[in-house]
């Protein structure tokens, strides 16, 4: 039976933007897979300097909310260590990402947002934020983040 749907209505698959992202996952997991010979200390800092160079790439709005973002994960949940994660800053436990920061511009929404997965300690009750909306950020917004950032580290 022919399909009734219009070219409009049919899925069309990744945006250009997932599909940029998957791509640049799929290279952090090569660098990555590139420094096993390396120590633990190494590959940390190696890290970090990616987490970095990325904020430092962003565009002016997305790179100051993002560099006060991993100022924050760093002072608030120090035990998390910076990676990228599709192309973003993010911030694991044992590997496993616990925090992500998404720029605006990468995937053209008004504004960006600092992410929590399963793997924040943040469960209350039956139903809990996992995603903030971030437009700037005031100094009572750094401290609610802040709060929620070692809660998250548990």
């Amino acid at each position: 039976m022919p399909s009734t749907k219009t070219n409009d209505e049919q899925y069309a698959g990744f945006t250009a933007e997932e599909r940029a992202a998957m791509k640049e996952h799929a290279r952090e997991q090569k660098k990555t897979a590139a420094r096993r010979g390396a120590s633990k200390a190494e590959k940390a800092a190696a890290a970090e300097q990616d987490v970095l160079a990325k904020i430092a790439e962003m565009p002016e709005a997305d790179r100051v909310l993002a560099e006060r973002v991993h100022a924050l994960v760093r002072t608030c949940a120090p035990d998390l260590a910076p990676r990228l994660w599709y192309g973003m800053p993010a911030y694991a436990r044992d590997g496993k990402v616990v925090c992500h920061f998404q720029a605006a511009e990468k995937f053209k929404t008004r504004y960006a947002t600092l992410g929590f997965s399963d793997q924040a300690a943040l469960d209350e009750g039956t139903m809990w934020p996992a995603a903030f909306a971030l437009k700037e950020l005031t100094a009572a917004d750094e401290q609610i983040l802040g709060a929620l950032l070692k809660k998250a580290v548990g």
